[in-house]
């Protein structure tokens, strides 16, 4: 249990709050690449709890105070030009860099624009996601990681909205045993039809489906571990004395997970605070061996969260699709197939932000408990202007590389020696392999 000014302490986000300012350390994803394509690349982007406009300029992104910094103007309506966005209110002009470059009104020669400082940062594409750091001083670098060196060819990006503070959502990630429960289905599909779906599949060396594995061995025993990008998660459960299934998760400080999701797929996911009670999950889908059929991709995930505001269409408002019938008959939460949905509920069911003082917290909850301290102690740290976890140089960045997410039946007794042979058979495998090392 914590007190009700430590859970402050960790959820509340906007400009003058203590983690937002920890937040504001790191690029922050703020739209899908995808959205800034077309004629028109404008959007309008609240981030833990300021609104921006993101714009394309000159081939390049911006992410810039939302509100002309004349008389307050909305710029997401601005008028997009090739080498900037002007404000359709009295023609200001700013660049792909976020300079005033024209006051048009203003008398002939004025250099007026010269005095303007609009809040402005950089932003950069990576894997079909746009980041932007909102900070001061310079960015950290990004690791070497899986999703960010694959080629366009291996990876997928998809987002969507949850109604309900970041770290509720985050923490999701970091709790193994759910799966038994949250994600039981009561059939199993034919695993040759899994793919683009989470938990239909098979586990890497293993011809039983993972739906079977967790339905049918739900005491699992899970480790947590300190790692140079925050956390490792192994969750064990043991099959019969010669097999064991294990799952290998990763936390990536200070607000990403990256998980197995199938034998040869990973996902790298971020919740991105929009306010104090609403956050946007970011993921990348990156593949080790076959090009990613992003039609298909793209078309399972819209079916529930529909552009062009990523937001479910089962919610809150509709008590998330449940249907008493198929609880009973064919999945444990009666919310569907799509897990998406049953990790929504379970993140925003206990309220837009949850009331951390009533919690009671088990054995399996170690990885949440973990991951609250390296929060709180590097909210503190960031206070007293110190560095933190992966705040990163590029010697740093270029050092860390994986990290190795792993879904499979290994010997018992002896998993960690099969986790690094299968992440390393993987590799081996992937046609960038040579960049991965």
């Amino acid at each position: 249990m914590i007190s009700a000014e430590q859970n402050e302490l960790m959820t509340r986000v906007g400009p003058d709050t203590p983690a937002g300012s920890l937040l504001r350390n790191y690029w922050q994803p703020v739209a899908l690449a995808d959205e800034l394509q077309g004629e028109r690349p404008v959007k309008a982007v609240r981030l833990c709890g300021e609104d921006f406009v993101l714009f394309r300029a000159r081939a390049s992104y911006r992410l810039m105070q939302r509100h002309c910094p004349h008389r307050g103007a909305d710029l997401a309506y601005g008028r997009i030009e090739p080498d900037g966005l002007r404000c359709a209110f009295h023609g200001w002009k700013f660049d792909a860099a976020g300079r005033c470059v024209e006051t048009p009104a203003e008398p002939a020669g004025s250099r007026m624009c010269e005095q303007i400082r609009p809040v402005s940062y950089p932003v950069v594409e990576k894997s079909g996601i746009l980041f932007a750091y909102p900070g001061t001083g310079e960015p950290p670098a990004f690791p070497h990681f899986d999703c960010f060196i694959a080629p366009d060819t291996h990876t997928f990006a998809f987002k969507g909205y949850w109604d309900c503070n970041w770290l509720q959502a985050l923490e999701v990630g970091i709790d193994p045993a759910h799966a038994s429960f949250l994600h039981r289905y009561f059939e199993d599909e034919d695993t040759a039809t899994s793919y683009g779906k989470q938990f239909r599949g098979k586990p890497s060396d293993a011809d039983l489906p993972i739906s079977k594995v967790l339905r049918e061995y739900d005491r699992p025993e899970i480790s947590v571990a300190r790692t140079d990008y925050g956390i490792r998660l192994v969750t064990l459960r043991k099959l019969d004395e010669q097999k064991t299934h294990g799952r290998a998760t990763h936390i990536v400080f200070p607000q990403a997970f990256v998980i197995p999701m199938n034998a040869e797929m990973t996902i790298s996911q971020w919740h991105v605070p929009v306010d104090d009670v609403g956050c946007y999950w970011y993921a990348i889908f990156t593949s080790f061996t076959s090009p990613v059929d992003k039609k298909t991709m793209r078309e399972q995930r819209l079916k529930t969260y529909p552009a062009p505001d990523y937001k479910p269409v089962f919610n809150r408002d509709n008590g998330w699709g449940f249907n008493a019938e198929e609880q009973r008959k064919q999945t444990y939460t009666g919310m569907g197939f799509d897990i998406n949905i049953h990790d929504q509920w379970a993140c925003e069911s206990p309220g837009r932000l949850a009331d951390r003082t009533k919690e009671n917290l088990g054995t399996t909850d170690k990885g949440i408990v973990l991951y609250r301290r390296l929060l709180v102690d590097a909210i503190q740290k960031a206070a007293k202007g110190e560095r933190t976890l992966m705040m990163l140089d590029a010697a740093q960045a270029a050092a860390l590389t994986g990290p190795p997410a792993v879904d499979g039946v290994g010997p018992t007794g002896r998993w960690e020696d099969y986790y690094s042979e299968a992440d390393a058979a993987r590799r081996n495998r992937a046609p960038w392999s040579a960049k991965a090392a």
